[in-house]
């Protein structure tokens, strides 16, 4: 079965570089998935799981805060405004940020303020959902919190 190298790169380090089977991805018009021999593609990226699925494997999830994807027949390369492993989040720090968010939004403040509360607590309910995906294994990468 054909393969496609996936890269998740941000500013800081090369999050995930591998063969994988299938991608799934959190477009700004919906959910995407990538197989191999995808035809090319370039698309912007909201905050959401990337799922990433290789035969024989767990699937693997990585929260990400937004970014591009550019998609060949032969590779998928994400540039993400961040990205994080499930096994790298830290789930009391993710808590605290998705409370501090809700806070901000009981507010009720100007609509800058809100508009960057709900982004805030977009990206923490991600990180969570990434996190507990990881103690509970196995598949499901379209499900929703």
């Amino acid at each position: 079965m054909p393969t496609t190298r996936l890269e998740v790169i941000t500013a800081e380090r090369v999050v995930y570089s591998d063969d994988v089977d299938m991608v799934l991805v959190p477009g700004v018009e919906g959910q995407l998935g990538i197989l191999p021999r995808h035809a090319y593609l370039l698309t912007a990226l909201t905050e959401g799981e990337l799922v990433i699925r290789k035969a024989g494997q767990e699937d693997e999830y990585i929260a990400i805060g937004g970014g591009f994807m550019e998609v060949g027949p032969d590779h998928v390369t994400i540039l993400a405004d961040s990205a994080e492993r499930a096994e790298e989040i830290d789930v009391a720090r993710a808590e605290a940020a998705r409370k501090r968010a809700e806070a901000l939004l009981a507010e009720k403040r100007d609509v800058a303020a809100l508009a960057e509360a709900a982004a805030a607590l977009r990206r923490s309910r991600v990180r969570l959902q990434v996190a507990r995906r990881r103690k509970r294994g196995g598949r499901g990468g379209l499900e929703s919190e």
